[in-house]
């Protein structure tokens, strides 16, 4: 039997894993790459008696392949909180999938166990930028201020590394970050601990000054677009940054377009927190675009279609 681990790079990915893992010790093959690399199924070779867990990765977008993989023999385990189209039902298939927009992978895992490991919940669910879902979670742990202080730092560092175009923007590829986790069931050990997390820590706050020191390109009552430079700290925190604006000014919509190296832009919408919604149904009008309810994106929006962007982006939160 072979052991696959199929996860988004992103906060949500990882500590889903980690919270698995920590629960059923097991070597596996991992297969991740950076937060918008979603199609990773396609990627997998497996057939009868193996075994694939799946987390945080649209079912959608993976459909093709899922079908191949289970008409091979896979038994799989899916969890998820994206939109999924079809569900399949087969024997082999394993379906853990909440759409609803106060819930991450991170926290359909730990339901899913029972609360083992819940401080890994909380982090993910942080990183996700679902604060209120985390601090509820978190209410059995009794933490303090400082310490859910430090579990939505962490999470929101492990979201941050997972944003860029290529593993070459990520100070670290997820594979690694989650191999750094590994060790650790205690996620303040890990900040006390960790050089990585410095690292994070660090780079965070770094591109996260650039970021607030640009303008609104537009902005309406509805809500604001930004535009970042094609450089790389500039598509690190595209997505935490359009996390920031959002809790900043809850009652408006916040897109933050990132200038791509060979042109057009790689874009990050965040749903006004009072609604959480309209992010996915904005996004999908446009190749190559998708996400959630509260967050989408769009991994390449030509020049062209900028205009029209902009156009929906109003009509969709107007």
């Amino acid at each position: 039997m072979h052991l696959i681990d199929v996860f988004n790079g992103d906060a949500d990915g990882i500590c889903a894993l980690h919270q698995l893992r920590l629960a059923e010790p097991a070597d596996s093959e991992l297969v991740t790459g950076p937060k918008r690399d979603i199609s990773l199924l396609k990627r997998v070779e497996a057939g009868a008696g193996d075994h694939i867990t799946v987390l945080d990765i649209a079912l959608s977008k993976n459909r093709d392949a899922l079908d191949k993989l289970l008409e091979s023999g896979a038994k799989i385990r899916y969890f998820d909180h994206h939109q999924p189209g079809d569900i399949p039902v087969h024997p082999n298939f394993d379906p853990h999938i909440d759409t609803d927009a106060n819930v991450c992978t991170g926290l359909l895992v730990n339901r899913h166990l029972q609360g083992r490991h819940l401080a890994w919940a909380v982090t993910a669910a942080f990183g996700d930028n679902l604060a209120d879902a985390a601090r509820q979670a978190a209410a059995p742990l009794n933490l303090s201020a400082d310490q859910l202080a430090q579990l939505q730092s962490l999470g929101e560092c492990l979201n941050y590394n997972g944003y860029g175009e290529t593993l070459d923007d990520l100070f670290f590829a997820p594979a690694d970050l989650y191999r750094q986790l590994r060790p650790f069931a205690d996620p303040f050990a890990f900040v006390a601990e960790s050089p990585a997390y410095q690292v994070l820590k660090t780079g965070y706050q770094d591109d996260m000054a650039r970021a607030v020191a640009v303008e609104a390109q537009e902005a309406r009552t509805s809500g604001r677009i930004f535009m970042l430079p094609a450089e790389k700290w500039a598509r690190r925190i595209s997505g935490v940054f359009g996390n920031q604006l959002a809790v900043e000014s809850p009652t408006q919509a916040h897109a933050v377009l990132t200038g791509k190296p060979g042109g057009g832009y790689l874009v990050s919408v965040r749903a006004p927190l009072i609604a959480r919604s309209g992010a996915d149904e904005l996004c999908s009008q446009f190749d190559s675009g998708g996400g959630r309810r509260g967050a989408a994106g769009i991994n390449h929006l030509p020049e062209s279609e900028l205009g029209r962007f902009i156009a929906l982006f109003f009509k969709t939160f107007g």
